[in-house]
This record gives C-alpha cells, structure tokens and sequence, in this order.
C-alpha cells in the first residue's frame, strides 16, 4: 500500500516544524543504535486513527541564501509537487502577511487539497483571531496550538478526508516486486532499459499505482517481476538541482510497494551522503536490498579495484551489511546478466521461515557459546525463540526481562542466526517480550 502524503506549508517562523514534530510523536526522535545510519528530519511516517500517512515538514528544506519571498515560493513548490494533501500553516498571533498571501497564490494553482491551519492560538480568548484567514479563501481555518497539541486532531480529521483511495494494482503471489531507487543520473533508467530489454524477456506495460509512475511487467526464465519505476520531475530549474535530497519522497513511494529494493551507486563517481540518506529509508521500511554498482565500465580498474570499492561500501553502509552487491553498467550490459539472481536470492530470504525447534538449537548454541549478560546483578535468561513474520523476517525472544537484552548481545544473536540460516540480501528483526 502507497501511504497517502501530507506536506505542512507556510512562510517561516509560523511553527511548521513544531507541527510535524507533534504529529509525528516520538517516532523523530527514535535513532537507530548503528553506525552510518543517517537521519533526515524533513520526511516521516505518522498514523492517525486508522490513517498511516508520510508527512513532510517543508521548514527542514534548506534553499540555501535565495531572498526570503523566492525560499517560500520554492518550499510551496516542492510540496505541491510531492503531496496528496497540503496544510497551510499560518501564525494567528501576526495575521494574514503579505508572505501567507503569496503562498496562497502558488496553492491555488495547485489542484490539490489544502486545510488552513491557524497556529499559536493557545487559548480560546484567541478565536476571533482566525476570522481574517477567511480572507485567504481555502474555506474554514482551523485553530490550532503548537505549542500545546490543541486543535491538531480536528485538522487531521479534515487532513484524512482528502487522502486518496488505495490503487492496489494486485500481481500474482509468487510475482517479484523491486524497485530502482539512488540519486539522480546514477542511471536507474538506463538500467530499467537495459533488463527490459534483455534476452528471454517478455515485456508489458501497465500502469502503476503511484502518481506519475510505470510498472513494468517482466518475465525471466519462467519467473514473473515488477519493476516498479519511480516518478521523475516534471519541472526543471533551480529549485529541484538544490534541494535534491527531495528526490527521497519518490523513492519512498516505490520502496513502499517493493518486495526488493535495488540501490544504484554511480561507480565513477563514488558514494556520496545522499546515497547513505536514500539507502536508510530501504532499511528503515524492512524491504530486501540489493547494492548495485552502476557504470563500472567507466572505472580505471585492477584486479584490486572492485575490491577496494566493495570495502568502501561496507565502510559507508554499515547498517547494510547482510546486502549483496553487484558491479555492472547498463550501458554496456556487462554483468547485467548477474542482477536477476542476486534479486532471486534477496527475495528468498526476504520471505524465509525457520522451523521453531532449529532456531532454538541454535539460540540455545549461541547462549553456550557466549553467555548473557548481567546488569546490577541479574542475568538475561533466554527461554524461547519463535519467528512471527516475514518480509522481513522477525523473530521474538522471550526472555525474563526485556531490558537485559541489549543491543550488543541483540547484534550476536542476529550474527549467530545469519550464520546459520544464510538471510543475505534481507535485514532482520528482534524483539524481546517477558514471558509470562
């Protein structure tokens, strides 16, 4: 399922950022405990009653030293372009601006959804304050309190309505999902040319249910795939080259309805920080990865050279390192014949399931090997291991207290069942519960 977005727009120093940390809670605050993990703060899953939704904080756009007026045109811009459903925040305590009546502008020409927010109207003596947003002429604004949460359940109320209808498009069960996501011109499209056009493969287009997007229907060997294409820009121009982590947003679509996700590195140019940003996101949604080195034919090479490169990536993808890697170039479709396998495998063990007896021999091996902890004199004791899901696999450790198990021994354990049972090409999950 595509999850719907919603983007807070509104001229600086209204509480956009205030906002978004208050609905998404305590999921921006959460840091995952694993080196080269990166974090961005402009995008994140929320939910809302039965509505699970991504928001995007438009105040986190860093534009750089464009005039004001030009940073709040280009912010207003991208969120149009990203969003099903708009927020338009403005500030009660400073009225309508020349600044919100400018953004008011560019949404009118957006053909999307908008809900006026009015923000810092802490206390009911301030309502009459909302009455010249009529002005603005996006219906009824809603008064709401950043600072104190108050208001903000009847904005998304009215914020839910306007989420689209789930597309679905339903594939055959056994039919492979996988995306191509990266940094633009790392040639994700040139190598969705190059596998549809390989040999023994049929092609047919249908269309996908993310906006602005193609699936791609590919049959290998008798073996069904998706090849779920991301939206590109439709407009060009300096907006979209200096805010370029926003390619992010589509990525996110497609990783969403992915069963593997494909992450291209350009080889001649090396990895840069927003390939760590857009590969956290792959992680972070539990999806099976595959690391693709694109354009290799262009590297000055020796026999040392791929692997050199292939320590760099473990160096910089730390939190990936159950993910194969694949060196190739589309353009001269050399290895490309080494990709499908390696998605294969990636969806295999994505969709594994370990019999409950086995994982427990070897828990139980792992534990005789290296003994739980201790904390203030108490001993993690592990009773029992069961897998309770897949896609990715997950695995609940039933334990005499939770808090024991930390993440160092937590990491052992996922060693010790990769070791056994292989999971390459998929993260894994591990909960601890106290048994009762």
């Amino acid at each position: 399922m595509v999850k719907p977005v919603l983007a807070i727009v509104g001229r600086p120093n209204v509480g956009k950022s205030t906002i978004f940390n208050r609905i998404v809670g305590e999921r921006v605050s959460i840091v995952e405990d694993i080196p080269g993990v990166t974090r961005d703060r402009i995008y994140s899953s929320a939910e809302w009653l039965n509505h699970d939704f991504n928001i995007i904080d438009t105040g986190g756009i860093d534009i750089g030293d464009e005039p004001f007026l030009e940073q709040i045109r280009q912010q207003a811009e991208i969120a149009i372009q990203e969003a099903d459903v708009i927020v338009f925040l403005t500030n009660g305590r400073e009225g309508v601006t020349a600044a919100d009546e400018e953004v008011a502008k560019i949404l009118y020409r957006a053909k999307k959804p908008v809900v006026l927010a009015v923000n810092k109207i802490d206390n009911p003596d301030m309502k009459d304050y909302i009455y010249d947003f009529y002005a603005l002429g996006f219906g009824d604004p809603f008064p709401i309190s950043g600072a104190h949460g108050l208001g903000l359940g009847d904005l998304l109320d009215e914020a839910a309505k306007h989420f689209p209808k789930d597309e679905k498009k339903d594939y055959e069960d056994d039919t492979i999902k996988f995306s191509l996501i990266g940094r633009p011109n790392v040639g994700k499209s040139s190598l969705v040319n190059a596998m549809i056009g390989a040999e023994r493969v049929i092609v047919s287009n249908i269309a996908g249910t993310t906006r602005d997007a193609i699936d791609s229907v590919i049959t290998v060997d008798g073996q069904k795939y998706v090849i779920i294409d991301t939206a590109g820009m439709r407009k060009r121009g300096k907006v979209y080259e200096t805010t370029e982590k926003y390619s992010v947003l589509r990525a996110l679509k497609a990783i969403e309805r992915s069963d593997v996700v494909l992450i291209v590195l350009d080889g001649e140019e090396g990895i840069i920080e927003q390939d760590k940003h857009i590969a956290g996101y792959a992680h972070d949604a539990g999806r099976a990865v595959v690391i693709v080195v694109n354009k290799w034919d262009a590297v000055e090479k020796d026999e040392k050279t791929m692997k050199a490169f292939e320590e760099n990536i473990r160096g910089h993808f730390q939190f990936l390192d159950y993910a194969p890697i694949v060196f190739l170039s589309a353009k001269t479709k050399k290895r490309i014949h080494t990709l499908i396998p390696m998605i294969n495998l990636a969806s295999e063990n994505h969709s594994m399931r370990v019999e409950t007896s086995v994982l427990n021999d070897v828990i139980m091996d792992a534990v005789a090997m290296n003994p739980t902890p201790t904390d203030n004199g108490k001993r993690l004791k592990i009773y029992y291991t069961t897998q309770v899901a897949v896609k990715p696999p997950t695995f609940v450790v039933f334990v005499n207290d939770p808090e024991l198990l930390h993440f160092s021994y937590q990491r052992f354990l996922e060693n010790r069942i990769r070791d056994a049972f292989g999971f390459e090409g998929t993260p894994i999950k591990i909960f601890a519960r106290e048994r009762k």
